[in-house]
């Protein structure tokens, strides 16, 4: 469950978005870690976070629907649906979108499980309980399958990403919060 993502990245930066100068790693601020700094003109390119929405979503039958990843990281792998958070997206919204889009499926939210963050990673990762409400199971080009598992078969030791581990794992213990308005 450790497969880097590409926004993990940010020692890749080399060049300023500014003026394109060179970047260099400069600790502006003992509390807090290096940031690329430009050598030219002085901008601080703070590296933010990526916000991430997950979906699970139980179906009539009480079953939890998973895809399996067809793109890296994570490649046949399976997950709950979900995906990036476009800017100016609401959280909410972006869940809802994400499950049309990764299954097919019209969900309705019906809590928040949890929100994850890990040390040395680039996502946030806001985890949605919802139920399905309509369409039709099906993937995306992202997704090699999508099923439903009983909550006792769900496969564990082929989960994708520890925020999927977690997520499922209170969602099962029975977390759930009011989703803020």
């Amino acid at each position: 469950m450790n497969h880097l993502h590409p926004h993990d990245d940010s020692h890749a930066y080399r060049f300023c978005p500014r003026c394109g100068g060179a970047l260099e790693r400069r600790l502006l601020k003992p509390s807090e870690p290096e940031r690329p700094v430009c050598t030219q003109c002085g901008f601080v390119f703070y590296i933010d976070p990526k916000i991430a929405v997950g979906t699970i979503i139980e179906t009539s039958g009480g079953r939890i629907v998973l895809v399996r990843r067809a793109i890296e990281p994570g490649y046949g792998l399976w997950v709950f649906p979900g995906g990036y958070v476009d800017r100016g997206e609401a959280l909410t919204a972006a869940a809802v979108r994400e499950a049309r889009e990764e299954c097919g499926l019209d969900v309705r939210l019906d809590g928040l499980v949890n929100v994850y963050s890990y040390p040395g990673r680039a996502p946030v990762i806001v985890v949605y309980a919802a139920t399905a409400i309509g369409g039709t199971l099906c993937i995306d080009e992202e997704c090699l399958e999508s099923a439903e598992f009983e909550r006792s078969r769900i496969p564990w030791e082929r989960l994708a990403f520890r925020s999927t581990h977690d997520g499922l794992r209170d969602y099962l213990g029975g977390v759930r919060h009011t989703i803020p308005s």
